[in-house]
């Protein structure tokens, strides 16, 4: 059986182009129909409407360009392919006097070639010309086949397939992207994700959506495969942190489906650290999302993955956060250490950091808050105490995890019978401004209002607790007043 043609290739141009001709179209009403059927810019458009090559249209411009009085232009294929990409990446403007050739040897008008975008990436010294020449009535010839050309033979053969394959080279030489602009890529990842820790999440959000959108651009153009797989690795991580901002901003539908197209680009690319950290995003995702099999699934198989860092440490944490949640509590702590053996055995350095990194303070956190669920305040406690002394050496302190350790060490306070602990530890987490209170320390507070309503202490710090336990069960994430303002960056 053949395979389908696919729509736009070769063979599908050639059929319009001569059932076209059959109907007496002109190269103009070939040229529209290419644009619209095809989606081409408008000079690739006439130059398939010619039926001719990059190549064979480079050496028709070349020779309009000698037959016009001081005007030079050497095109080759190459060339010819940047000037029909122009505006987008990886092109070149052409010139007027490149315009005007090509205009000549396509028989049609310059303002034929060009397009709103084109109009609009010109400039107006130039458009002023363009639009005060005067219009031939060229762009009414019928297409006239040359007669056919006996098949080549012998050398001729032979010199005709090199041209070919030379032709090929030079498309696929050609590329819209070089590696100092995927260095310059991973260097805004990294950015990107170490200013989430301390930044307002929507602003964050909106600069990653925009660099998302930059990578998915390239992706759309031409590069080397090595190119494309780091390209892949480059979408994968900023779609994952577009999934992980999702669900703090409590948007967990939206932050699973940026959760599914990171795990493609990890599929695509073939980079196990990446698959493990989307992974360790989705379970992250799930669990917030009360999905706590899933949230335990995506842990254990993203932990299937020889990876470097500490992206090994995380999901063992977040199995054994799951595990608690489940009620399984022999399972949950068998996880958490598992989580100090991945740590013992890492090997390697996280390539990204910020919230694709697993520091010891955060490692600490996810242990106080499983010791809180399996019955061990005084182990969470201290977990929490370590926690928070580690989170003080660190040039960069998260936010959102400090509060989830104040809250845990509250929590853990309330446990013990520690009202006046409890309220200390809360103070902080408390004043914290609207654009910091993300959907986990709003979960963590609505649990631990639960706790404050069954103190039976009458002491000061009790009643304190009790007042405040109306303002923790009101205490809400940003949203969805200003996510409804911004709807448009949840894309």
């Amino acid at each position: 059986m053949n395979a389908p043609i696919k729509p736009g290739s070769k063979p599908e141009r050639d059929a319009l182009r001569h059932d076209m001709e059959a109907a007496g179209c002109t190269i103009a009403d070939i040229a529209v129909e290419m644009r619209a059927r095809f989606r081409i810019r408008p000079r690739e458009a006439w130059r398939h409407a010619h039926g001719w090559t990059l190549q064979e249209a480079a050496d028709r411009i070349t020779q309009a360009a000698n037959q016009r009085p001081r005007e030079s232009v050497a095109a080759d294929a190459s060339l010819v392919g940047k000037w029909e990409k122009w505006p987008g990446p990886s092109s070149r403007r052409p010139s007027l006097s490149v315009l005007a050739a090509t205009a000549a040897a396509f028989s049609c008008n310059i303002a034929d070639l060009l397009d709103l975008d084109d109009r609009q990436a010109l400039p107006e010294a130039d458009l002023r010309v363009i639009d005060h020449q005067p219009q031939t009535p060229a762009t009414a010839v019928r297409h006239v086949p040359a007669p056919p050309e006996p098949d080549p033979t012998g050398a001729e053969l032979v010199s005709l397939a090199a041209d070919e394959s030379a032709t090929w080279a030079q498309w696929a030489e050609a590329s819209n992207v070089g590696d100092i602009a995927l260095e310059q890529l991973m260097a805004e990842i990294r950015a990107l994700a170490w200013d989430y820790l301390t930044s307002d999440p929507v602003t964050l959000f909106i600069r990653t959506r925009r660099l998302r959108d930059r990578v998915f651009a390239l992706l759309e153009g031409h590069q080397y495969p090595r190119q494309s797989a780091d390209l892949y690795v480059a979408a994968g991580f900023v779609c994952g942190m577009l999934a992980w901002m999702s669900s703090d901003l409590g948007r967990f539908r939206d932050a699973a489906t940026q959760g599914r197209t990171a795990w493609l680009c990890a599929e695509l690319a073939g980079h196990n650290d990446l698959r493990a950290w989307v992974l360790s995003t989705r379970s992250k995702v799930a669990f917030w999302d009360r999905r706590l099999n899933d949230a335990l699934s995506y842990a254990r198989r993203g932990a299937s993955y020889p990876t470097a860092g500490t992206v090994s440490v995380l999901l063992a944490c977040q199995e054994a956060d799951a595990w608690s949640e489940l009620g399984a509590h022999q399972e949950a702590l068998t996880a958490l250490t598992h989580a100090q053996n991945a740590r013992d055995a890492m090997s390697g350095q996280d390539d990204i950091g910020g919230i694709f990194a697993c520091q010891t303070a955060r490692q600490e956190n996810y242990a106080a808050a499983v010791q809180l669920r399996v019955g061990r305040p005084v182990d969470a406690l201290r977990s929490a105490d370590n926690a928070l002394e580690l989170l003080a050496t660190q040039p960069v302190r998260a936010y959102g995890t400090e509060a989830q350790i104040r809250i845990s060490q509250a929590s853990a306070h309330l446990a013990t019978g520690d009202a006046e602990g409890a309220l200390e530890a809360l103070a902080p987490v408390l004043s914290l401004p609207p654009d910091h209170r993300l959907a986990p320390v709003t979960r963590r507070l609505s649990g631990l209002a639960v706790g404050t309503g069954r103190l039976n202490d009458r002491g000061r710090a009790a009643v304190g607790l009790r007042g405040h336990r109306n303002v923790l069960r009101g205490f809400r994430p940003r949203g969805p007043g200003p996510l409804a303002r911004r709807r448009h960056i949840l894309i």
